[in-house]
Order: structure tokens, then C-alpha cells, then sequence
């Protein structure tokens, strides 16, 4: 693999491509729609919407076609590669992170490993039938995450409160990589402290009725990991 093209001018893309140059890979600026770039192999990091008319583009170009999608299906691409990474611009550290890969045949797959090894990431594989379910998990695991810091942010300022969560959550998430979910919870249910469970639940109640659902859901799930073996 001496060179890849990009398709895709978004945040994807030019991560991707940064990473690639400084990993020693010729790769030239991102292609927008309907252009088609030089490389060994060409990658296309666009929207799942438009994979396919991407793809139409660019045949022929390139021995392997890839994307980056972490849900759609290889089709009739060669390979897959998804970043388990947020990505929020070009300057986003990619190294380190996982890296969903999928191959249609051992040599396509062997690319796909090639390519995320090359920018320090770690590759996986992903079954066609797995990527629905493994996106569905990162996104929990990200997107999700953000959702539920915002929701904590939001009861406290709706409460008058202006708390400082940060620290709390960066070592909640350290205790979680180092010990795993289980030994990492703490709070009162973990103790069996339902009577502050129901004050928090008043609470949450009357200072912010539309969040009780998602207290509820997650209050449940957390009584059901204080148990489990």
C-alpha cells in the first residue's frame, strides 16, 4: 500500500488523511462529490446516504474501495474501516483507538488491518451481520455518554446548581477501563440505598419532570449491574 485516495471532505476525511501523511502514506487532499482521486486504494469517508453513488464514482479507479461507515454492510466494496473514535476534526488523534475492519476477500481484509495499523490504531473484525449491534454499542458508549452528561448538567442548572462534573466523570471512566463496569460502580444504589433513590427521584420529579424517563431506565439498569455476578 504505498498510496490511498480519499473521498470526503468532512471531518472523517481529513483526519484520516492527516494521519495517513504523517504514518508516511502518500495520500493527496480529500476528493469532494464526483471527483475521483489517485491511490492503491481508494477510501470513502461519506455519509452512509451516499456510500453507494460514491462508490459508482470511483470503480475502476483503484484495485480496493473502501468505507467508513460503521453500519452499512460491505456490499459490493472491498473493504471496511471504521475509526471507534470521535472524531470532532483533522487534528483528532486516531492513534490508539479501535478499529472496526471488514474485508470481501483475506487480501482485502489484510488491507483494511494494513491501513489502521499504519496510523497506530487497533483493528477488530466486524461481521456484516455484527455492525449494526457494534455501532449501536459505540454509539451508547459515545454519543450517548454525551447525551447523559448533558442531561446531569442540566438537572443541576435547572436546580440552581452549578457543579464542577468533570473530575467526577474522567475518574468515573478511568475506574471503568482500569476495574470494568461492576467493581467501578459506586453511588447509592450499589450500596442498597433506596431511600436516597427515591429522594434523587423526587427530585429529578420536580425540578425536571421530562428527565425522569431516562432517570428511571437508568436507575433500573444500574440495580441490575449492582447484582449481577
Amino acid at each position: 500500500m504505498a498510496s490511498v485516495g480519499i473521498v470526503g471532505r468532512g471531518r472523517v476525511g481529513h483526519a484520516l488523511a492527516r494521519a495517513l501523511r504523517e504514518a508516511g502514506v502518500r495520500v493527496g487532499e480529500p476528493a469532494g462529490r464526483g471527483e475521483v482521486p489517485g491511490g492503491d486504494a481508494i477510501l470513502l469517508c461519506v455519509p452512509d446516504s451516499e456510500i453507494a453513488q460514491a462508490a459508482r464514482t470511483v470503480a475502476g479507479a483503484a484495485r480496493y474501495v473502501g468505507h467508513t461507515s460503521g453500519a452499512t454492510p460491505l456490499g459490493s466494496l472491498d473493504f471496511a474501516l471504521h475509526p471507534l473514535q470521535t472524531i470532532t476534526g483533522s487534528g483528532t488523534d486516531l492513534s490508539g483507538c479501535g478499529a472496526a475492519i471488514a474485508g470481501s476477500s483475506p487480501e482485502a481484509l489484510a488491507l483494511a488491518r494494513c491501513i489502521a495499523e499504519a496510523i497506530g490504531m487497533l483493528p477488530f473484525e466486524v461481521r456484516d451481520e455484527q455492525r449494526a449491534a457494534d455501532h449501536a454499542a459505540a454509539s451508547i458508549a459515545s454519543n450517548y455518554l454525551v447525551t447523559l452528561e448533558w442531561a446531569a448538567s442540566e438537572l443541576a442548572s435547572r436546580a440552581g446548581v452549578d457543579a464542577p462534573f468533570g473530575p467526577l466523570v474522567r475518574t468515573t471512566l478511568d475506574n471503568v477501563l482500569a476495574l470494568g463496569p461492576r467493581a467501578a460502580l459506586t453511588g447509592p444504589i450499589a450500596r442498597g440505598d433506596e431511600a436516597t433513590v427515591a429522594a434523587q427521584r423526587e427530585a429529578v420529579a420536580a425540578t425536571a419532570p421530562d428527565l425522569l424517563p431516562l432517570f428511571d431506565a437508568l436507575a433500573d439498569r444500574t440495580r441490575a449491574l449492582a447484582v449481577a455476578p
